[in-house]
């Protein structure tokens, strides 16, 4: 019988082998994953709640401002507005001119979150000790 053998679920194994089973397989599903990239593997902590032991990764969150992801949402926003404008008239007939609101709706608060984004990165970037590197 082969390593890989002894891990696989079989008919017959309780719940408490089944769990022991599993559990191995996440654990070398995660190793895989973590060898994947050449940047080395994080740092883990594990922590442990009630029975269960979490294993959570220390890495840095990203620096992100949000601005792109708002221009991307209301051009999107935009163009699907824009899109139903043809079709203002079946919209009309079958009671689904909510839709084209909608879109009108998303377009102007995405103007709103644009430009909020963008005081708060800008406010973000006058804090001394906030500053990006490539800043």
């Amino acid at each position: 019988m082969s390593d890989d053998d002894e891990w696989m679920i079989q008919q017959g194994d309780g719940p408490e082998t089944i769990e022991r089973k599993m559990g191995h397989r996440e654990i070398a599903r995660l190793e895989r994953a973590a060898r994947r990239h050449e940047f080395g593997r994080p740092e883990l902590t594990e922590l442990e709640i009630g029975n269960t032991t979490h294993r959570v990764a220390e890495v840095e969150p990203m620096d992100v401002d949000g601005v792109r992801t708002m221009t991307v949402g209301t051009i999107v926003w935009g163009v699907i507005g824009i899109a139903l404008l043809p079709f203002l008239g079946t919209l009309e007939e079958n009671g689904r001119t909510w839709w084209l609101w909608t879109a009108v709706a998303g377009f102007g608060l995405g103007l709103i979150g644009i430009e909020y984004c963008r005081r708060r990165r800008n406010a973000l970037r006058m804090q001394p000790g906030r500053r990006r590197k490539g800043d």
